[in-house]
């Protein structure tokens, strides 16, 4: 089997596994610290891995990003402040098991759900890969344009409360992309006569701005709105730190039913681990017979949500792998690190980088392993050394941190100039209620779009016609319109029964 390659290639890099092993430990802390999140760490990393090889690069980042998912259950558990987006849906049963007085009882449900939905997350990404792939070998510019334009649609139409939003997130990704010069002409454009422009927007400035540095200035703000709270965990009850074997048997079809719901979640681009774990949260309530239980510390309500939201680390990597297409934030960064290393995604890479992919894959799986035993038996301990853990120390470091790693991607100031920007950018668009995540996927595609899209027109004397003359790519752009149609004839519903006349 291809996975036992992967192991393989692992094990005879001993120092891939230990880039995996600390990988686990540093999502783990990044998850749990409330406002930190792993993408704003993945982003801070990239300019590291420059100087590293492949696999040491993308094994430690996509293992971030798989323990930053469990990571942000500790503080939702002991301190009801998620560490990340997708850990809002723990905090309702989390905290509540918390308060009784089992934090451990309720860590290592939330291990054990986690570990469980993202193994069922990777058992399809590592199958589902390369069937994908085999699918998708023959894609011509016409059918890429398509998967390109179904993404963006598909993208700005699910992501954040907006629809409308969403497209202009999408809009000003594309335009960000544009500035520089012309691929294809070779003249500059969007550049307003500044010479820096004509190089175009670096993606690791970029990603720093939108991600850590605003994430920064919206930390300082809740820094000043909730100063003088404090953050306790509950003292135990008797047997609060024990998950029994009969309450195991208990969650294990919950975490079943719920992991498959997050696999499938992940697959579709830009739905995310937040969108997972509230359905799966949402349905798990609906099938229970103690509905009015639920919000009062139900195991069952941890394990839902914390199965949904790690299930979708694998599967979001299926789209990028697959197509080339990222599905997620965390996926769009590990794109650009793929870039950076010369090593072209999509369907061949199956046949040009087989001992990478599975080396990843096997990196995945051992990094699951050790986040859960990091969880299961030391959740605790890391959320008090978090509680201790004053703020005021930690941002300034990654502050400066910002500069550095802005600076050190191409020895550039002005890339400085542009991470500022981006983090004012990327901290209105916070404020107002735009995608960030929708920002940077279309920032990534914007250039194999326009080049499909190009070469598409250059294949033919049909012009636009050669869109609708290819099947595959007609499919593309209906699904895409449909999923719009779909999402808008939703958010009128919603919005008519919520209007009381």
């Amino acid at each position: 089997m291809d996975i036992l390659y992967g192991f393989s290639t692992l094990f005879s890099d001993p120092l891939a596994v230990l880039f995996v092993i600390l990988a686990s430990f540093a999502g783990v802390i990044v998850g749990a610290t409330p406002g930190l999140t792993s993408a704003a760490a993945i982003a801070m990393l990239v300019p590291v891995t420059f100087y590293m090889e492949p696999l040491h690069a993308l094994a430690g980042l996509y293992v971030i990003g798989k323990a930053g998912r469990f990571g942000g259950s500790i503080s939702a558990i002991l301190f009801n402040t998620p560490g990340t987006a997708a850990a809002a849906a723990t905090t309702v049963d989390g905290n509540a098991m918390s308060r009784k007085g089992m934090p451990g009882k309720a860590l290592k449900t939330a291990a054990v759900a986690s570990a469980c939905g993202d193994l069922i997350g990777d058992m399809l990404l590592i199958f589902g890969a390369v069937w994908i792939a085999m699918l998708t070998r023959n894609f011509g510019p016409p059918e890429y344009f398509a998967v390109y334009f179904a993404a963006f649609l598909v993208i700005s139409s699910v992501v954040g409360a907006s629809i409308v939003k969403g497209l202009i997130s999408t809009a000003a990704g594309i335009v960000a992309a544009m500035i520089g010069i012309d691929p294809m002409e070779g003249m500059p454009r969007l550049d307003f006569g500044i010479l820096d422009f004509q190089s175009g927007l670096a993606l690791v400035p970029l990603l720093i701005g939108v991600f850590v540095f605003s994430e920064i200035l919206f930390q300082i703000e809740r820094t000043i709105r909730e100063r003088g709270t404090a953050k306790v965990i509950s003292d135990l009850v008797p047997g609060g730190d024990r998950l029994a074997w009969p309450e195991f048997r208990q969650i294990m079809p919950v975490i079943l039913r719920s992991s498959i719901l997050g696999s499938a979640i992940g697959i579709l681009p830009g739905l995310g681990s937040s969108v997972a774990a509230f359905a799966a949260y949402g349905e798990e309530r609906r099938r229970a017979k103690n509905k009015d239980e639920w919000g009062t510390g139900v195991i069952a309500g941890i394990a839902a949500p914390e199965s949904a939201n790690n299930a979708v680390s694998g599967p979001s990597m299926i789209p990028l792998l697959a197509l080339g297409v990222p599905g997620s934030t965390i996926a769009a960064i590990l794109l650009g690190v793929f870039l950076i290393h010369g090593i072209t995604v999509g369907p061949r890479i199956f046949d040009t980088s087989r001992d990478l992919v599975f080396g990843l894959f096997a990196a995945g799986l051992v990094g699951i392993g050790v986040y859960f035993v990091i969880g299961f038996f030391g959740g605790a301990a890391i959320g008090r050394i978090i509680a201790r853990a004053p703020s005021r120390l930690i941002y300034p470091y990654i502050f400066l941190t910002c500069f550095i790693s802005a600076y050190a991607a191409r020895t550039n100031v002005f890339d400085v100039f542009v991470m500022c920007v981006a983090g004012l950018f990327g901290y209105l668009m916070r404020k107002q209620g735009y995608s960030m995540a929708a920002f940077i996927i279309a920032f990534v595609l914007a250039q194999g779009a326009e080049r499909a899209f190009r070469q598409s027109l250059i294949l033919t004397n049909d012009g636009w016609l050669i869109f609708f003359q290819r099947p595959v790519a007609v499919a593309f752009f209906a699904l895409a319109i449909l999923v719009l149609s779909g999402q808008l004839v939703q958010r009128y519903r919603i919005r008519a029964q919520g209007d009381p006349s």
